[in-house]
């Protein structure tokens, strides 16, 4: 049973949720992967935490790994990108594989090696290189938005939270296609919140597109309907 520690945001949560059901060949209801969701949306800011100006998420991340554990999940999904700078701990704290959404990211790239990847994310999922190192050891380069850039993505990132989808929409796609024109072949959406609001873009810039939470989704079912396959890339 998969295990959804969400919550990081709960539109995000529910995104994923969605694409989970939409990935699995199923005929019927028995057919789908079976779920049991802790959105807690109670976890502290990341973003905040890794500037060293809120308080530690790990706690209560870990508090919802437990539930989860207890509810009888037996591999966890984690569908916010900068949670993923705390994967590491979470890891530690339990016998159950969690995910890792950079991982199942790189095996829906189609670049090739010495291409750019384009990696539109929060300040601290950029800063962090939580895709960087990632891509760099499949022989990929990375390029992220400058600093003004940076903040409009931002910006974009809490207007989706406030429900505002339209707006932020136009941000990112200025900023995904500033990627495609300065050279990047592929930009992975690396937020949960920013394919929320780029849903409906139009298709030839959709083809660049790699959306982080539809990969974990695929991922997830992978690990579910074949425990052994786990994060393999199917073929």
């Amino acid at each position: 049973m998969l295990g959804v520690l969400g919550g990081m945001g709960p539109m995000a949560t529910v995104d994923f949720m969605a694409k989970v059901v939409r990935n699995t060949p199923a005929a019927c209801d028995q057919d789908h992967v079976p779920m049991v969701v802790c959105s807690a949306s109670n976890i502290p800011d990341r973003n905040a935490a890794l500037r060293g100006e809120g308080a530690d998420p790990l706690p209560a991340m870990r508090d919802a790994l437990r539930r989860l554990e207890a509810a009888g999940a037996t591999c966890i999904a984690i569908p916010c990108n900068t949670a993923h700078m705390w994967h590491c701990a979470l890891q530690y704290e339990t016998p159950l594989l969690i995910l890792h959404i950079v991982d199942a990211v790189i095996c829906e790239l189609t670049a090739r090696k010495g291409d750019c990847i384009g990696v539109l994310g929060t300040t601290s999922t950029v800063e962090g290189r939580l895709y960087q190192e990632r891509l760099s050891c499949k022989g990929l380069s990375c390029r992220v938005p400058d600093a003004a850039s940076q903040d409009a993505v931002m910006q974009a990132i809490r207007l989706v939270k406030a429900g505002q989808i339209a707006e932020a929409a136009n941000i990112l796609q200025v900023q995904a296609e500033a990627l495609i024109d300065a050279g990047c072949s592929q930009v992975v959406m690396a937020c949960t919140e920013i394919p929320v609001a780029l849903a409906s873009v139009e298709e030839t810039l959709r083809t660049k597109l790699v959306d982080a939470t539809e990969a974990l989704a695929r991922a997830c079912v992978r690990a579910c309907k074949t425990p052994a396959q786990g994060l393999a890339c199917a073929a």
